[in-house]
């Protein structure tokens, strides 16, 4: 009788454990869409800011590279580059970099290029600038990356790719010469990147990591 009662509570056991993995495994593959679709519907949202008066109709996160480190991109990392389109025809190029002399580190930043090489738009997705002074970089606690559009390489030329105080022609924040001497830098080496290879951008095929830098 012992041994029959152990059996049966183990047949038990293992019927419920098999009917909880038949719900969870359910309930994953109902809600496994939405997160997805709320994870894209997120990243779209994040790219947006910096495609400041463009027009397109492709998803913004559709056409993906992957330039494996090392790089001419600032940052150490991976960059990643997003495609935009308008039909077949390219429109833009979103970059994810970072800024590695930041005051208090690296500062993630999303800098969009159009077609023609100008700036359609920077948006800063992360750093650890103080707060008060160096954070001021982010759209939401000031105008200053607001500067940069339609900005290119010729606009300023040369050594006008500059905060002001070390004699270029971009506004830095009071208090803090550091943090935005770090993001112009960081916008004019990711122009100087697209003006080289613009070409391999928008040739290397989506989805995979390329290495399109000469």
């Amino acid at each position: 009788m012992a041994n029959f009662a152990i059996m049966r509570s183990g047949l038990t056991l293992a019927a419920i454990a098999a009917v909880c993995t038949t719900l969870v495994a359910f309930t994953y593959q109902l809600t496994d869409e939405r997160i997805e679709a709320n994870e894209q519907a997120w990243l779209e949202q994040s790219l947006q800011p910096a495609l400041s008066g463009l027009f397109f109709d492709s998803g913004v996160s559709e056409s993906v590279v992957t330039i494996p480190a090392p790089h001419e991109l600032p940052g150490s990392e991976d960059a990643i580059i997003y495609r935009v389109y308008s039909g077949e025809t390219p429109v833009a190029a979103l970059f994810v970099v970072s800024a590695r002399d930041g005051y208090a580190g690296a500062i993630k930043m999303l800098v969009g290029v159009d077609i023609n090489g100008a700036v359609t738009g920077v948006h800063v997705l992360a750093h650890r600038e103080t707060p008060g002074l160096g954070d001021r970089i982010e759209s939401t606690k000031s105008d200053w990356v607001r500067q940069f559009n339609g900005r290119s390489l010729q606009d300023p030329e040369g050594d006008g790719w500059k905060i002001r105080r070390d004699g270029g022609e971009f506004d830095q924040l009071t208090g803090a010469s550091g943090t935005p001497r770090a993001a112009v830098k960081a916008i004019r080496e990711t122009l100087q990147y697209f003006d080289a290879n613009a070409v391999a951008i928008f040739s290397a095929a989506a989805d995979q990591e390329d290495e399109v830098s000469e």
